[in-house]
């Protein structure tokens, strides 16, 4: 039913892990192949291609559904439509942001300080055309097509680029001047694909799918046992999406109780319970939060 196009490079293991914890697991030859299949119903076919392309062939209505980042849909002002945010980059779940850096030693303090010719290298031509010209800066934006910290100063005089921690920059010796765009991955559909009421459907499906997955990444499900006299106590100690699932046991001093919690400090919480009362710890990994 759906024609799927997923992002080829630094987004690409990310995106694999992605769909394989949401049960849509991508299957191809090799790493190297650009045609993949998902034994799913709703998707009959699957493509890998750069990020920058996708926004503006899901425009020309070459495919249905992609995922891509803001970033991207911002450069091409691609016509599509968004189903979302989906919180994860390459290295983390934050997002990257496009930057305005120069090197450490300039003078310059925001975008309006930069002098008139000054010379800018990025993949986001459009992008810091736009910011520039809202700021009234006068710069020969030059386009890069990679290694673009490496172009100053001999080259360019400062960079707009992508980056997720800022690390690289600083160890090219460069420093942020100003934020163009804070970018998620996003879930883009064709417009003329989101008309269509069985293939919209099949969206939603995929997009709900994908947003549990995430949603679940970090967080563990607590069961335990616990005494009616140790009942208030313990669920004190609980951290929860919602209030924790309560249910009394056949031996009616007893009560089972379970929660989702952070991973992040279980190591701690569950020594915790034990000591207040709770029995019969359990904790499993969880694949999907449907909310």
């Amino acid at each position: 039913m759906l024609s799927l196009v997923l992002p080829k490079g630094s987004l690409e293991r990310a995106t694999l892990d992605l769909f394989d914890a949401a049960d849509l697991t991508v299957r191809r030859s090799s790493d190297r192949d650009y045609h993949a299949s998902i034994d799913d119903p709703r998707i009959d076919r699957v493509r890998f291609l750069r990020p920058q392309e996708i926004p503006s062939y899901l425009e020309r209505g070459l495919f249905d559904l992609g995922i891509t980042g803001r970033d991207w849909i911002a450069e091409t002002e691609a016509e599509i439509i968004s189903l979302g945010e989906l919180q994860y980059s390459k290295a983390t779940s934050n997002p990257v942001r496009v930057v305005l850096a120069v090197p450490e030693g300039t003078p310059w303090k925001s975008a309006e300080d930069l002098p008139e010719g000054v010379r800018i290298s990025t993949e986001f031509p459009s992008l810091t055309r736009r910011f520039l010209s809202d700021r009234g800066v006068s710069a020969m934006v030059i386009p890069s097509y990679g290694a673009t910290e490496a172009k100053v100063p001999d080259i360019v005089d400062a960079i707009v680029d992508l980056t997720e921690t800022g690390s690289s920059l600083r160890k090219n010796g460069l420093r942020i001047l100003e934020t163009l765009l804070i970018s998620f991955t996003e879930l883009i559909a064709s417009r003329a694909a989101y008309e269509d009421p069985g293939k919209r459907a099949a969206m939603e499906d995929i997009a709900l799918l994908l947003r549990g997955a995430i949603q679940a990444r970090g967080n563990v499900l607590l069961k335990l046992n616990v005494a009616a006299a140790q009942l208030a106590a313990v669920t004190e100690m609980l951290p929860a999406l919602s209030s924790p699932t309560i249910t009394t046991l056949a031996r009616g001093d007893m009560n089972a109780v379970e929660t989702v919690v952070p991973k992040r400090g279980v190591n701690t919480l569950i020594p915790a319970l034990k000591a207040a009362g709770a029995q019969d710890i359990l904790e499993i990994p969880i694949s999907k939060i449907v909310e």
